[in-house]
């Protein structure tokens, strides 16, 4: 005997358009497609929940240690000043107090905000933003930080709205209701519907069903709960912020360099406060800054992620920088003005204005050119005329962008950097970042090249 079926996934996001007929997988008919079914899918019930991470080989991978992620200078004082053990148990003692943000937070959220736009424009592709927190300390400490990314995070499952809910209860019976309810306190949660059920309540199932067929009611279901429940604008609260951190992946080293897990993570940027693992990672190619904390914070875009570079021993390798160093600056913009059609080499960074520039370009390709969320700044100390064309042509010739070039030639960078507001700005000489940090800006030092022979080092070593 043929039996008809109810699939409530189909009446409650309005799929069902004819009365279906189901069998068994055996072959008998004695069970629909309710029963086979092995679970409610989130998405069917317009629950939102925390994005997919992607595959590290097909994302832009940015690893941030926890002391640069949030503000952790009391906890290493005492790491510094009582020792690993009371670092350890006051750590655990106060692993329900979050962190409060440090200085690659906005960075880290602006590149949530990109990721956003990137899933709306291709849900299925793995072509994001994908951040690994790297951190030194011991695995019991990362019950703090993932504590303190939940808080800041607010509510990844995101509950749904029981009271838009409830118009499914006279729809679906209270069976297939209950089953909805209990998913919704239990956050969200997939629920399997029992293997095996009473006929009585697959007869009624199939009543319910077969009486809205009828009566030409499931545009009723359609329009009046998916509309709220799984339609293109759900309430504001269901929805997760755009800058919210989804942040799944961790590296918890114990006190071992995180370096070597840094190049299985295809890791394209490291942010640290720790210069010593900085220059490890530089020195192994991995592209990599010491960042430090503002004296002012200005406030920055919430819609748009802002990164700057410098252009010598940054985007570009140190060759006219040792120019400059040895021989002053007029040999330097003559070196300049010789070669002026031979490209410079690469510097450290430059992998990450290429894997920038690849995300913009699948905006650029949606016609988004003008609304990019993403935007890139060349900040030198250059001047156009006698050096700056050299910057540009190399950076043509790579098939890179810059949206805005600024050529300073020997000004200030820190009344421009206020200006462009960036999340990040990347420069080899601590005199520029000390100067954008004192104007509010968030800047990383890349210890690279020749100018590290001629600036002190300011480095912060520990955990």
């Amino acid at each position: 005997m043929v039996r008809m079926s109810l699939d409530p996934v189909q009446v409650m996001t309005g799929q069902v358009k004819e009365l279906k007929v189901a069998t068994s997988a055996n072959g008998d008919g004695s069970r629909g497609s309710w029963e086979e079914k092995e679970e409610f899918q989130r998405d069917d019930l317009g629950l939102k929940t925390a994005p997919k991470a992607p595959k590290p080989q097909n994302a832009v991978t940015v690893a941030v240690s926890s002391r640069v992620l949030f503000r952790t200078e009391r906890e290493q004082k005492v790491f510094e000043q009582q020792g690993v053990e009371e670092y350890l148990r006051y750590q655990i003692e106060h692993e329900n107090e979050p962190f409060a943000p440090g200085p690659a937070f906005p960075f880290v959220k602006a590149l949530e905000t990109v990721n956003a736009r990137l899933r709306d424009l291709y849900p299925q592709s793995e072509e994001l933003f994908d951040i690994v927190l790297v951190t030194y300390n011991h695995a019991h400490v990362g019950i703090r930080l993932i504590n303190t990314i939940n808080h800041h995070t607010g509510d990844v499952s995101l509950r749904p709205n029981i009271a838009v809910l409830s118009q499914l209860k006279p729809k679906l019976g209270a069976d297939i209701w209950m089953r909805v309810r209990l998913s919704a306190a239990a956050n969200c949660s997939y629920f399997n519907p029992p293997r095996r059920r009473r006929p009585f309540v697959s007869h009624v199932c199939r009543q319910r069903y077969d009486k809205y067929v009828r009566k030409q009611r499931i545009l009723e279901i359609s329009d009046g709960c998916r509309s709220q429940v799984n339609g293109g604008s759900p309430p504001k609260h269901l929805t997760p912020s755009c800058g919210d951190l989804f942040i799944e992946r961790f590296c918890m080293t114990g006190g071992t360099s995180p370096i070597g897990y840094l190049k299985a993570w295809h890791t394209n940027l490291y942010l640290s406060a720790d210069a010593d693992k900085v220059r490890e990672a530089l020195a192994e190619g991995i592209a990599a800054a010491t960042m430090f904390t503002a004296e002012k914070l200005t406030e920055v875009s919430e819609s748009q992620l802002r990164v700057a570079f410098d252009g010598d021993a940054v985007l570009f390798s140190d060759e006219s920088e040792r120019i400059f160093k040895a021989h002053g600056l007029d040999k330097f913009f003559e070196h300049e003005r010789e070669n002026e059609d031979t490209l410079l080499d690469h510097g450290p960074l430059k992998g990450f204005l290429e894997a920038l520039g690849k995300l913009q370009k699948k905006f650029y390709a949606k016609g988004q050119r003008l609304d990019c969320p993403i935007r890139t700044y060349l900040v030198t100390a250059r001047s156009a005329a006698s050096s700056g064309i050299r910057a540009l042509k190399t950076l043509r010739a790579w098939g890179l962008e810059i949206d805005e070039a600024l050529f300073l030639a020997g000004a200030p960078k820190g009344p421009m950097l206020e200006k462009i507001r960036p999340h990040i700005y990347f420069d080899d000489q601590m005199f520029h970042v000390e100067g954008a940090a004192e104007m509010g800006t968030i800047a990383a030092h890349v210890p690279y090249g020749i100018a590290q022979h001629h600036t002190k080092r300011n480095s912060s070593g520990g955990k």
